[in-house]
């Protein structure tokens, strides 16, 4: 099936605007009491991942978007490289809204918390390889990886787009 390819705008990470897909979690003091601004995470479905994984030529193009419906997730670029992710909030349905599909711009210096069934696309980026920190369940990708594909759904994909600075 052929699909058209729409533009979708990747705008600065916001704690306020990345609230309905999670938490932007960004440096704190040492020493500093558990708060609310803390990733909050769901990993008792089973036994926690933490590893590291090197992705390679992404670009910014998609068309399949995945959710996790047992866990949080949480992404974070190694060596202060800026990346991509499209979102979407989580739902009832087998895919999510095509008008909620949102993407943000990550900076090098905080990670993304997913929350429960959020849609997500990426990490996108230009760059030849970048490393991620990536924190799940041990069998997320076999047993909780519920993906849509867009171009079947709605006939579409998506390149995301990086305003002008």
């Amino acid at each position: 099936m052929s699909s058209s390819l729409r533009p979708l705008i990747a705008q600065p990470i916001t704690a306020e605007a990345f609230r309905p897909y999670g938490q932007v979690i960004f440096a704190s003091p040492d020493g500093k009491p558990y708060d609310s601004d803390d990733a909050q995470l769901h990993l008792n479905q089973g036994t926690p991942r933490f590893y590291i994984m090197q992705l390679q030529n992404r670009g910014k193009q998609f068309s399949h978007i995945t959710r996790h419906q047992k866990c949080t997730q949480c992404l974070g670029a190694l060596a202060d490289q800026p990346w991509l992710i499209a979102v979407a909030p989580p739902g009832e349905s087998s895919h999510p809204a095509l008008e909620a599909i949102v993407a943000f711009q990550i900076p090098g210096n905080c990670f993304i918390k997913l929350n429960v069934g959020t849609w997500h696309a990426g990490p996108y980026f230009d760059h030849a390889v970048v490393e991620f920190y990536n924190l799940e369940l041990a069998d997320t990708n076999i047993t909780d990886h519920d993906t849509c594909n867009l171009r079947t759904v709605y006939g579409v994909h998506f390149e995301l787009i990086e305003p002008k600075q």
